[in-house]
């Protein structure tokens, strides 16, 4: 399904969400986190600060819907964004790491999987990834399909 498809549908359901589309894939392995999302095991996401800044991007903000897509861009659900936070990434709990839903959920899996990310993501933009960079922490809930 398009991410049009998916939203049109999503809209006769909730017709306030609008007409403007946030549609976005996980940068590392798109269909199997989308289809955690799609599943209900997958309810938050972290991502690097100082990337929101240097494309002088809006952070997420709660109450907006977004289409979760996989990796042939095709609409897999629809979330609503219930909470954004930044801290430090040494400051991210336990807690925030079982709700990505990734691995066996530890903080210290995810840990080594985010500061690899991180690392690749900003080296790639010029900046360097430290224990104090700042990220962006999502929490929400799947809205579409029930």
């Amino acid at each position: 399904m398009t991410p049009q498809e998916m939203w049109n549908a999503y809209k006769k359901i909730n017709p306030s969400i609008g007409d403007e589309i946030d549609a976005w894939a996980f940068g590392v392995e798109a269909d199997l986190l989308a289809d955690l999302v799609l599943r209900g095991e997958k309810t938050a996401t972290a991502s690097a600060y100082d990337l929101y800044e240097l494309e002088g991007e809006l952070l997420p903000q709660e109450g907006t819907f977004d289409i979760i897509l996989d990796s042939q861009n095709q609409a897999v659900c629809i979330v609503e964004i219930t909470r954004v936070s930044v801290q430090s990434f040494k400051q991210v709990s336990a807690k925030h790491a079982y709700k990505e839903g990734e691995g066996d959920k530890s903080l210290a899996y995810w840990r080594q999987v985010h500061e690899d990310f991180f690392t690749e993501w900003l080296r790639e933009a010029g900046m360097t990834f430290t224990p104090e960079s700042k990220v962006v922490l999502e929490e929400f809930r799947k809205v579409y399909p029930l």
